[in-house]
């Protein structure tokens, strides 16, 4: 699934740039547009949108049955920890990717943001994805690393956020893992 998805998901950054380029985005391209202090305001309101906006298309894509059915149960095809890895991260129907990716593009037109950065982090969203199914748990709280997201390949219901824990908190979805010393659950 992931061979076939991939060169799917690779339209949506040539998408944001076309948006970018066209002038319909907040996007700037030289820090000393806004300043440094601008720069990490807009950063960290970029994030908290994307990380809302990840969360709450995720759980929809589970709670819409027509939607789980027919976009995201092909992902949770790998809900063993022994069948997770990190090319389970990418094995997406391709709308189901892009429609999880999407508010990496629709903040560009809420908030201002560094147009490199913007691109980074598409690229990091893919390295995480990858990292989040690889079964290696390290970390915790508040981010949310591979032992959360074996939950929700197990539970379903559970810990639905993109790089934090905080939107599962705050909305009630959040589940812990066990905690681990040394490689083994204590």
């Amino acid at each position: 699934v992931s061979v076939e998805a991939i060169p799917l998901y690779t339209m949506l950054p040539p998408f944001s740039e076309m948006l970018i380029r066209k002038g319909y985005t907040l996007t700037y391209g030289r820090l000393d547009s806004v300043g440094a202090p601008m720069y990490v305001v807009y950063f960290l309101l970029y994030m908290a949108s994307v990380e809302f906006g990840v969360y709450w298309m995720h759980r929809k894509l589970h709670e819409i049955r027509l939607g789980y059915k027919f976009l995201h149960a092909t992902h949770h095809v790998y809900n063993k920890e022994h069948s997770l890895s990190p090319f389970a991260g990418l094995a997406f129907n391709p709308i189901d990717g892009i429609l999880q990716a999407s508010p990496y593009v629709w903040t560009l037109f809420l908030v201002p943001m560094h147009f490199l950065t913007h691109e980074v982090l598409l690229f990091a969203t893919a390295i995480w994805t990858t990292s989040i199914h690889d079964c290696v748990y390290g970390g915790g709280e508040p981010i949310m690393g591979a032992g959360y997201h074996l939950i929700h390949h197990t539970g379903y219901k559970y810990n639905y956020g993109h790089y934090l824990t905080v939107c599962d908190w705050m909305f009630g979805t959040l589940k812990r893992p066990p905690t681990f010393k040394g490689g083994k659950s204590a």
